[in-house]
This record gives C-alpha cells, sequence and structure tokens, in this order.
C-alpha cells in the first residue's frame, strides 16, 4: 500500500507519475504526486494543472513546483495570501488595493499599527485629476472599494488610539465603514505601558530598532497570557482585575528597573472602556464570519504587515518583529483552515530596503544607496525614518518564496531604477570562499557573507508613462524576465509607480 509517509521518489528523468520506492524523498514532493495522482483522497476539488510537474536533477540549488500547479479550483475555499517578500515596504497595499476589486473580504493576519500601507488614488479636482497619497496602519486598504468588508484578525495588536484615528480619516474622506469594518474580539490590545517599555528598551545599546509603538510588549504579554484582550472590555470585573494585576508588575519594572514613571490604573481603565463603547459596532467572532464566508464561496484576500525576513521563527532574528508575517500566519492570525489557501503572491520592490537594525547583504552605503532612497522616496510611512537601501537579493528571495509557498510575484518600483546606467542583482553568497546553497537566517553568518552580483544594462527611460509590459524598453523587460527565471516563478505584475493605472500584467 502507498501512503503519504512511504519511502517514494521519482526515477531520474521520468514524469513525477512513474515512481519507484528507492528512498524517501520531500514531503512536498509527495504531496504534489498525490495531490496530482489521487485526487480523490482530496476531494473533487483538487486538481493539478496541465501538463504534469516533471522531476528531473537539476545543477540549480533551488526549484519551485508551486509556480506551475494549483491545488483546487478558483472559487472552492478561495483565499490568496499577499505578502512581503523581502524586510517590508515592498509596496503590498497598492497590490492590495490592484486585487480587492475582485474580491469580498481583505483581512489582516498580524502585527500592529508598526506598519504603513499607502495606497495613491486618482481625485477630480479644479485642475483636472491629481493622485492622493492615503496611508492606513491598521484597517486593510481594501476599505477604499465600497463593496469589500475589512477584518481585522485575532493576530494583530490592535492600538485603540491608531485605530479611532484611522476611522475618523476615513469618516472625513466620505468613506462608510459602517457594516464593512470588522474586528476580532480576541485581537490583543497594545496598552500605554506596552508602548513605554518599547521606547525604554530601544534606548539601550541592543535595541532592535523598532517603531517604538508598543507591538513587541503586546506580543510578550499574549504568549505570556497577561495580555488584555478585546472581549475584555466587555465585562469591567474582568478588565479591572487583569490590568491591576499587570499595571502592577510594569510599575515595579518601570520604577525599579528602568527608573520610570509609573502609571495610574484606574485612568487606563476609564480610557479603554470608553474605547470599548466606540468599538463595540465593529467587533464580532471574525473567524467564525471567514469561514462561513467560505463556505459561501466568498473571495478572501488575506494581507501581512511587515516583511518575510522579519518574521519572528524564519527572519534573521533577533532583528525581526514580533509576529508572523509569512504565509502561515494567515490561518493562525484570522482563524481559518490551512486547507482554504489557494494562491500565496509575493511582492517584492525592484531593488532592497531594510528599517531598523541587523543584516543587509546588499545595502550600499555610498552614493548608489543615497540615489536609491532619494529617488524612492524611501521613508517610513509609519515613522519618517530614512530606510536602508540596496540592490535586489534574489539569494535571499528563494529563501522566501521556499518558507512562504510564493507561486506569483509583484515586483514594484521598476521606475525607481530608470536612471541608472547598470543594475545589480546579487545572485549568491560566498562566505571564507566558499559558495553557500542557502539563504544563512543566523546573525553572525549573514553579516559575513560576500554578495556575487550579475549585472544588468539599465534601460534610461521613463517606464512610469508605460502601460504595457510589453512595450518596456527591451532591457527593462530582460531585468524582470531575469529575476523570474532565476527565482523560477512566474512575474504576475510589475508597477512604474504609485498611481493604480500604473500597474502592467504581464501575459
Amino acid at each position: 500500500m502507498l501512503t503519504l509517509g512511504g519511502a517514494l521518489r521519482p526515477s531520474s528523468d521520468r514524469p513525477l507519475g512513474r515512481w519507484n520506492a528507492r528512498s524517501p524523498t520531500s514531503a512536498r514532493d509527495r504531496s504534489l504526486y498525490f495531490v496530482h495522482f489521487f485526487p480523490t483522497l482530496f476531494g473533487k476539488d483538487a486538481v493539478a494543472m496541465q501538463p504534469p510537474v516533471v522531476c528531473t536533477p537539476r545543477d540549480r540549488s533551488f526549484t519551485n513546483p508551486l509556480s506551475s500547479i494549483r491545488y483546487l479550483k478558483p472559487g472552492f475555499m478561495s483565499v490568496q495570501i499577499i505578502v512581503g517578500a523581502q524586510w517590508g515596504d515592498e509596496g503590498k497595499g497598492k497590490i492590495v488595493d490592484h486585487l480587492s476589486k475582485d474580491v469580498d473580504i481583505v483581512a489582516r493576519y498580524q502585527g500592529g499599527a508598526n506598519a504603513g500601507h499607502t495606497v495613491v488614488i486618482p481625485t477630480k479636482g479644479p485642475n483636472g485629476v491629481t493622485s492622493k497619497e492615503y496611508v492606513l496602519h491598521l484597517i486593510p486598504s481594501g476599505i477604499f472599494h465600497r463593496h469589500v468588508t475589512c477584518v481585522i484578525g485575532n493576530g494583530v495588536v490592535l492600538d485603540p488610539v491608531a485605530l479611532m484615528t484611522e476611522i475618523e480619516q476615513l469618516r472625513g474622506l466620505g468613506i462608510s465603514i459602517k457594516g464593512r469594518l470588522l474586528i476580532s474580539h480576541n485581537a490583543h490590545l497594545i496598552m500605554p505601558y506596552h508602548k513605554l517599555l518599547d521606547s525604554i528598551r530601544e534606548q539601550g545599546e541592543n535595541r532592535i530598532g523598532t517603531t517604538g509603538r508598543g507591538i513587541g510588549p503586546a506580543y510578550i504579554d499574549k504568549y505570556t497570557r497577561t495580555g488584555i484582550r478585546v472581549v475584555d472590555l466587555m465585562n469591567r470585573e474582568v478588565l479591572c482585575r487583569k490590568l491591576k494585576q499587570n499595571i502592577e508588575e510594569k510599575n515595579e519594572l518601570l520604577s525599579k528597573v528602568y527608573h520610570s514613571q509609573v502609571l495610574d490604573v484606574d485612568e487606563i481603565i476609564n480610557e479603554y472602556q470608553e474605547f470599548d463603547k466606540k468599538i463595540d459596532e465593529y467587533v464580532t467572532d471574525t473567524s467564525a464570519y471567514l469561514n462561513s464566508a467560505l463556505k459561501k464561496k466568498k473571495k478572501i484576500l488575506a494581507e501581512g504587515a511587515q516583511g518575510a525576513f522579519l518574521d519572528v521563527d524564519h527572519g534573521t532574528y533577533p532583528f525581526v518583529t514580533s509576529s508572523s508575517p509569512t504565509s502561515g500566519g494567515a490561518c493562525t492570525g484570522l482563524g481559518i483552515p490551512p486547507t482554504a489557501i489557494t494562491s500565496v503572491i509575493g511582492v517584492v520592490k525592484a531593488y532592497s530596503t531594510r528599517v531598523g537594525n541587523g543584516p543587509f547583504p546588499t545595502e550600499q552605503l555610498n552614493e548608489t544607496g543615497e540615489r536609491l532612497r532619494k529617488v524612492g522616496g524611501e521613508y517610513g510611512a509609519t515613522t519618517g525614518r530614512p530606510r536602508r537601501c540596496g540592490w535586489l537579493d534574489v539569494a535571499s528571495l528563494r529563501y522566501s518564496i521556499r518558507v512562504n509557498g510564493i507561486e506569483k510575484i509583484a515586483i514594484t518600483k521598476l521606475d525607481v531604477l530608470d536612471e541608472f546606467d547598470e543594475i545589480r542583482v546579487c545572485t549568491g553568497y560566498k562566505v571564507n570562499g566558499r559558495t553557500m546553497g542557502n539563504f544563512p537566517t543566523d546573525v553572525q553568518t549573514l553579516e559575513s557573507v560576500e554578495p556575487q552580483y550579475r549585472v544588468f544594462k539599465g534601460w534610461r527611460t521613463r517606464t512610469s508613462d508605460f502601460r504595457s509590459y510589453a512595450k518596456l524598453p527591451a532591457p527593462a523587460r530582460k531585468y524582470v524576465d531575469a529575476i523570474g527565471s532565476m527565482l523560477e516563478t512566474r512575474i504576475w505584475m510589475v508597477s512604474v509607480g504609485a498611481r493604480r493605472d500604473q500597474t502592467l500584467i504581464v501575459k
């Protein structure tokens, strides 16, 4: 009998269907085999695209079979996940805005108000059509589409001040959110002491480079099981008991360790109960709502904050965020099953940026880095901090594709490279003269790698004026196509500007 745990591997030069029992192969290969050739095991909606995947020996260290296979028919448990494939700030807000026109629900699954998603929308004025920029930190950018319901999932840590500011901002723009914004009753709250502790810890020698918005300390309380959740606001007795216990402990830490001001328990309780009155209409069991929507065959777009290399498990630890921006975080952060996921889209900036401390192999501490920052407007949407800039790093992106299961890519900010005579792409690393096979996530190794570059000719043409990928300058298309080839992953979209109409679909 054949089982998923059996010792199976493909023949060296035959299609995947012709297997022999030699030695164990990867779990992923076994899964692909069974989904393709035994769809009845997975239900009538489990199908694979033709032609069959061919598994043959390769000289390269990375292959991406996910780019040529679909597990589920469109419309069946349809959830797309949008992930930042780098260190965040890839332009996910624009891609979410683009996709929102074709979905019913956009759901945020992790992070907090430490992320800024920017959307540029054309508006009519006395001088014709102009563009206006909007920055959201908590509410998904799908809110700009009237038919979309936006969800803040249980994996998000909620800052009451930031949330109410965004709600008022949207109301001021004439955007109705009544019945269109849902907040998980299980989402954890960021308290005043979280922000205070975050800012104090960032003053030390071992600072991570956080935004100081209290995200990390809020997640600490979540995992030590002392956090305050939205549902706790509904019961004053429970809220008072939890807050008094927490604040007494935090005051001890603030006064005796950090020699800082202490906090007033009653003031915080009153403040957060007022917040409860304002958000009560939005609070619900979002996991139940999303799963009900899946049964009704609604289309859901799940968006994360930050990027894969800031993932607490898979990123450049300890210089990471406190949650899981990778695609796996969508299921736990929203309360939906993995079987509902139909595709994962990775957003990749045409070069690389990073905010905060930590290793950055392709960083350009020179005129090139300054030029990328200036032309690209590389300043944080949340803090305004200047971003560190460097060349695109394909070696790290291979790792990101692997841990996220990315099957297609949207490249953003290609126009920033328009005036460069030559453009470099890191294709791999060397350490002490030896080529590395995999991306190292330990800081010590990553800080010592020597990037290996491939040089591309620049195109010296204003790409933001083009509205068709096929009409882009040949060197620009060569650059994009080479990225797809090196990653063995389909390039699906290219953005050549911040506006909606500066979005090119690659056919």
